[in-house]
């Protein structure tokens, strides 16, 4: 045998493992494409049948949600401002703790004290989240309550800031990789011109690594509005268009939970409700994550520039 046909020979087998990998993997992606779409399918099936029965005036013009009730209300604003409310309770508490770790671990921490204090930090994100829940009913709201008078046993503070906390790792992890991330020469060179550590932090590298900070919160925000088990637990089932946060709210994902506990018939307008619930707070997170990928996109440009 000559030796083009035995290197002819030695690839045929290659070629054909290449391509079984390829199928396999291209097999793994549309399971992933498909299963997408079929959730969105069944989000708008279930949904357009809510909105057959429920004008767009009712679901986006009214501010009391009772769809449960004698006399049904279906104002999603209700549920809306509970989210939007321990939500930015949790970004308030996570965005300057982890931006503040962030730049201690890229700027101040030394290489051995970052590989140990990093991986500690992003342990808080394997916590599950009803252990959350119960952490802010149990520990979190009994403290505040000696503070902050008025403070109901289920609110949106407690809850909002166990949130914070569950989103901390995913602020102060990205944002230390984008901080990280910017050019030794933006720091020379500020150091060169008589800047302080300090004002080069603030002044050269947070300005240039303002992109991905960005983008981690907003996936912060992404996974603080998702978030169900913490404020089904800790902020109560009682949907009011209120931004107090010391008395009990509901937020969407909450109402999801308590609609699909099995005491709701599956296809009324009441379980239809949870779908059309659903599919705002998946345009919403959509949103919010096409735009955090944009900005990941725009500060990876920065750093190869």
């Amino acid at each position: 045998m000559t030796r083009t046909n035995a290197r002819v020979d030695y690839f045929k087998p290659r070629a054909a493992s290449e391509r079984i990998v390829g199928a396999a993997l291209f097999v793994c992606a549309a399971v992933s494409v498909l299963t997408t779409a079929g959730i969105i399918l069944v989000l708008l099936t279930e949904t357009i049948g809510f909105f057959r029965a429920v004008s767009l005036w009712q679901f986006f013009g009214d501010t009391v949600w009772t769809p449960l009730f004698a006399e049904k209300h279906f104002g999603i604003w209700a549920l809306v401002c509970g989210t939007v409310l321990t939500s930015a309770i949790a970004i308030a508490v996570a965005l300057p703790l982890g931006l503040l770790a962030a730049i201690y671990l890229s700027e101040f921490a030394s290489e051995a004290k970052r590989r140990i204090l990093k991986p500690c930090l992003e342990i808080l994100a394997g916590v599950p989240t009803v252990v959350y829940g119960y952490f802010a009913l149990t520990f979190i709201t009994p403290q505040l309550q000696r503070f902050v008078p008025g403070l109901a046993g289920f609110n949106a503070l407690g809850a909002g800031i166990a949130m914070g906390i569950m989103i901390l790792p995913v602020i102060a992890s990205l944002s230390e990789d984008a901080i990280y991330a910017v050019p030794a020469s933006l720091r020379e060179g500020a150091y060169a011109l008589g800047a302080t550590k300090l004002t080069t932090i603030f002044r050269v590298i947070i300005p240039t690594a303002v992109s991905g900070i960005g983008a981690s919160v907003i996936l912060g925000i992404s996974r603080a509005v998702g978030e169900t088990m913490i404020v089904t637990i800790a902020a109560g089932q009682q949907p009011r268009f209120t931004l107090d946060p010391r008395v009990p709210i509901e937020t969407m994902t909450a109402y999801i939970v308590q609609v699909s506990l099995g005491d709701t018939p599956a296809g009324t307008l009441e379980y239809r409700t949870i779908f059309a619930v659903g599919m705002t707070l998946f345009v919403f997170t959509l949103l919010m994550n096409l735009l955090s990928h944009r900005l990941r996109q725009k500060a990876l440009k920065g750093a190869c520039l």
